[in-house]
């Protein structure tokens, strides 16, 4: 049997879709699998932002047709570039273990501090508005393209710093570039950040994933993934989601900021890990109707 994986070309795609292939050769080492490898309409367009393009649906809509038309039997992503609303005919069907969550600050090579003149390079509005409040002496300005790019953007003198995440330079194996990471409780992750997905198409055999999933990460990522969705949040929104698991027990972490970003909101609810999806819809609720405010 041969399994066809679907990745985005870029490196931090190729080594997460390779760390899932890993995982299914240990539980399945008869298993024949292949890489599938293509550039996305997100990939393509760099000199936009997110917002302005249409959002994180362009990179995956590539790797949806191919899984609609059999040239890859699962694709794999990582769960913050997902679109909040899945397809009824391609569902999320494993969510890996959680790499460091975090957000972190990365200055040009051979640079000890911030320069003020320079700004700080973010591709988010999540992003942009936290900093704000951590840096007030600091501008932002958008970057794109993929983390390698990025990088070489930084180094060349176009910013001051950029803030990227933890996850993606440690599977990269540039966890050297990293001069600090952000607390959650200074810089709340985006939902999902940290954890990678596997989607396929609806009726696929799932044998092959035994040892792929976790289940915390799981109940993470439904929790985040539906308190973003009950604000109407997407990838143009600051909104923000972090949980963690202890037990039996799931803390959920979220940020609501208004439309017009004069209001913003911050609180936690704890609930029980199997009730991640309403505790996520909860949260959204209270926050949206001004139910706790814990500072910016």
């Amino acid at each position: 049997m041969t399994i066809k994986i679907g990745s985005r070309e870029s490196k931090l795609a190729v080594a997460q879709s390779e760390l899932i292939m890993d995982a299914i050769r240990r539980a399945h080492p008869q298993v024949e699998l292949t890489l599938v490898t293509m550039k996305t309409t997100g990939d393509k367009i760099l000199d936009r932002t997110l917002e302005q393009i249409g959002g994180k649906g362009l990179f995956v809509r590539e790797l949806d047709q191919a899984l609609r038309d059999g040239r890859a039997d699962f694709t794999v992503h990582s769960l913050k570039d997902l679109p909040m609303e899945t397809p009824e005919d391609l569902p999320l069907v494993a969510f890996s273990k959680r790499e460091d969550p975090r957000d972190c600050l990365v200055l040009p090579q051979g640079a000890a501090e911030l320069d003020p003149e320079k700004p700080i390079g973010c591709a988010s509005k999540r992003r942009q508005l936290q900093l704000k409040a951590l840096y007030p002496h600091m501008d932002t300005a958008p970057v794109r393209g993929n983390v390698l790019t990025r990088l070489k953007k930084l180094d060349s003198g176009e910013f001051s710093a950029l803030v990227l995440a933890a996850a993606g330079l440690k599977r990269l194996g540039l966890e050297g570039r990293i001069t600090r990471c952000f607390a959650p409780t200074e810089l709340l992750p985006a939902a999902g950040q940290g954890i990678m997905a596997v989607q396929t198409r609806k009726g696929m055999d799932l044998s092959c994933l035994t040892g792929v999933g976790d289940e915390d990460a799981a109940c993470c990522a439904l929790a985040e993934r539906a308190f973003v969705r009950a604000l109407g949040g997407g990838c143009t929104s600051p909104v923000a989601a972090f949980a963690t698991v202890e037990g039996d027990a799931l803390t959920l972490t979220g940020l609501y900021v208004s439309e017009d970003e004069t209001i913003i909101r911050r609180g936690s609810r704890t609930g029980a890990k199997q009730d991640a999806e309403s505790l996520g819809e909860t949260l959204a609720q209270a926050l949206s109707q001004g139910g706790e405010n814990h500072g910016r």
